[in-house]
């Protein structure tokens, strides 16, 4: 592992423990060359999944590029991070275990709405703005009123 501080290519590591929901290794490291220390995270990958977007594009599918909208959705929420990263965990072994090698951008979208409708409304509805891309407040009051409506049910 490249030390981050001083790009030397040798790094010891100092202490090994699972996270909390046991999805990841933390590794904690130290460079043979400056010292300094820092801190690793290692995740077991399924397989490569490449994201087919809607007009046309592949691209690498990026976990972080994922935790980091549904962070943006529930900024400012009573949602913890340690809720994040498990939702986040569970939709990338969903995708990882269908058996496709490319998933389109719509299905993931789908799934993270699903899960965000069950964790928190106030972020489903900011990343459904988004997601269905929202173009003037009528569109957040059919929207909002649909959610009152299945809540009423």
């Amino acid at each position: 592992m490249r030390c981050p501080f001083c790009s030397h290519a040798e790094t010891q590591v100092k202490d090994s423990r699972p996270t909390e929901d046991n999805s990841s290794i933390r590794r904690r490291r130290q460079c043979e060359a400056c010292g300094a220390r820092f801190t690793t995270f290692e995740r077991i990958q399924l397989r490569e999944l490449t994201v087919l977007k809607s007009e046309g594009r592949r691209e690498p599918f990026e976990r972080e590029k994922l935790e980091r909208s549904i962070a943006i959705a529930c900024r400012k929420r009573p949602v913890d991070g340690m809720r994040i990263e498990k939702l986040v965990t569970g939709i990338q072994r969903q995708l990882e275990t269908l058996g496709e090698g490319e998933i389109p951008s719509t299905r993931i979208g789908e799934m993270v709405m699903d899960a965000l409708q069950g964790l928190d409304s106030v972020a489903y509805i900011r990343f459904a703005s988004v997601y269905k891309d929202f173009t003037d407040a009528s569109d957040f009051e059919g929207f909002a009123g649909s959610i009152a409506e299945a809540a009423r049910k």
